[in-house]
């Protein structure tokens, strides 16, 4: 066990550059936790709108989100491969990609309010929905710039800088919401609009931080000043292995979307419902998405060193930690479910509550079940993009997304079925995601991927054990 810990690419190194990245997550966690939290308290209908608007926005930004963010890839493999000269101006790809995407996603107002008015939701929460979307679109560019600039952090295995940042971003988000969404302070009581406009002012927060971090004289030798001219060899690269991510995030959130749409057809109450047992999910699964960037990390970082062997050590090691973690929480959603739902009854009623409170329950056992897997599917998912193989994750995330969703439109509106129908095939839809990519790890084509140019690679040292340690930050 001592040596599991203590060995390069073990216990101890995944944690160390992991631990920050969940504390970074568990943030955004936190942060959408008690927004929802929040809006609980001040109606239904708020809450109810949260999620759907929410996740339409960041299925129209997770596009180039993926694309711009999979820099974090091609900074570790040349970190790795001790080219740390290219780092500037791949970051600058992401950020030019990001900039570019701020005025098309502004343009999409129109749409959003279309498919909400043609979603078939109850009409008071329409009326939310657009009104929260409307507010969230002005973080969207923030959401993929402040990605961008994070990679540079995370993709060197910096990761407690990204753990500050976004710390304090949640944080302001949170007593921002609290004054805007409630009136206090002498602010109005704005409702969902407060909860939106603290969401993007957290957002730009991460943006400016970032960006003031990485102006220090200490950073200099990765060319972050002289790098920013648009490099099209450089983006041409970065489009051929980020685009299929993109993709892939955008099917995943566009048929989640579509998912939520669907259970919002089926009454408020099992869309509140619905809306809040993701949102206790959300404690178990974000802080995963913390592993799966440290997984990636560590993975380019050994591919680009020429260390294969060591890049698969990584990544059973975060599964281990991954699966102890995952088992823990599962325990307790079935165990102790009102621990996760204390601070939303606390500002409700209990006649109003309570019938909430008995949809939740059931549904966070099949939350308690599907959380063992996604662990598989982020860890394992994340291991291969680390290494260059998105096109698979592309072409997995098609297939395993549109059959669980094209049957839950159909027992929705042609078998007579409900709520626990739609739980039951996203149990599905993510237990078959995890063997698939689990399978595909096993397989190992990826050991032999790199997205940085061949010639730039690390020839291995001989001795891996021995000399094969990580620097962490």
């Amino acid at each position: 066990m001592r040596d599991w810990w203590r060995r390069p690419c073990g216990g101890r190194d995944v944690m160390a550059l992991a631990l920050p990245l969940v504390i970074s997550t568990m943030s955004f966690t936190v942060m959408t936790f008690i927004d929802r939290m929040f809006l609980t308290w001040y109606s239904i209908d708020t809450v109810a709108a949260a999620m759907p608007a929410a996740m339409l926005q960041f299925t129209l930004l997770s596009f180039p989100l993926g694309v711009a963010t999979y820099v974090n890839t091609f900074v570790a493999q040349y970190e790795g491969a001790g080219r740390t000269r290219q780092i500037g101006p791949v970051v600058w790809q992401g950020i030019w990609i990001g900039l570019i995407s701020i005025p098309l996603l502004l343009l999409t107002t129109p749409l959003a309010h279309a498919y909400f008015h043609h979603a078939g939701h109850d009409p008071a929460v329409v009326v939310e929905e657009i009104t929260y979307y409307d507010v969230l679109i002005f973080g969207s560019g923030a959401v993929i710039l402040a990605g961008t600039l994070s990679s540079f952090f995370t993709g060197r295995g910096v990761t407690r800088v990204v753990m500050a940042v976004d710390s304090l971003a949640a944080l302001i988000n949170g007593i921002l919401a609290y004054l805007w969404i409630f009136g206090h302070g002498g602010f109005p009581r704005s409702g969902i609009i407060g909860a939106g406009a603290a969401t993007v002012c957290a957002e730009w927060f991460r943006v400016l931080s970032y960006s003031a971090i990485m102006m220090r004289s200490r950073y200099r030798k990765y060319r972050l000043a002289s790098g920013w001219r648009w490099n099209g060899v450089l983006l041409r690269r970065l489009w051929t292995f980020g685009a299929p991510g993109g993709l892939q995030w955008l099917i995943e959130c566009g048929s989640f979307t579509l998912f939520i749409t669907l259970v919002g057809g089926l009454g408020k109450m099992n869309q509140a419902g619905t809306m809040l047992a993701f949102n206790v999910n959300s404690v178990a699964w974000v802080p995963m998405m913390g592993m799966g960037l440290a997984v990636a990390t560590m993975v380019g970082q050994q591919l680009g060193a020429n260390r294969p062997d060591m890049a698969a050590r990584a990544t059973w090691t975060a599964f281990i930690l991954a699966m102890i973690y995952m088992c823990t929480m599962s325990l307790f959603y079935v165990a102790v479910p009102d621990w996760f739902l204390m601070g939303h009854a606390a500002g409700m009623a209990p006649e109003q509550f309570e019938p909430l409170r008995e949809l939740i329950v059931v549904l966070l056992r099949f939350v308690a079940v599907y959380c063992l897997f996604d662990a598989m599917n982020v860890v394992f998912m994340s291991a291969i993009r680390g290494a260059g193989d998105t096109r698979f994750v592309f072409w997995t995330s098609l297939g395993t997304s549109l059959l669980p969703l094209s049957m839950a439109w159909l027992g929705i509106h042609y078998l007579g079925q409900g709520l626990l129908w739609c739980w039951t095939l996203i149990t599905l839809w993510v237990c078959s995601a995890g063997f698939v990519y689990l399978g595909r790890f096993l397989q190992g084509k990826w050991r032999s991927m790199r997205v940085i140019e061949p010639e730039v690679v690390r020839v291995a040292p001989p001795q891996v054990e021995e000399n094969g340690s990580m620097e962490r930050p």
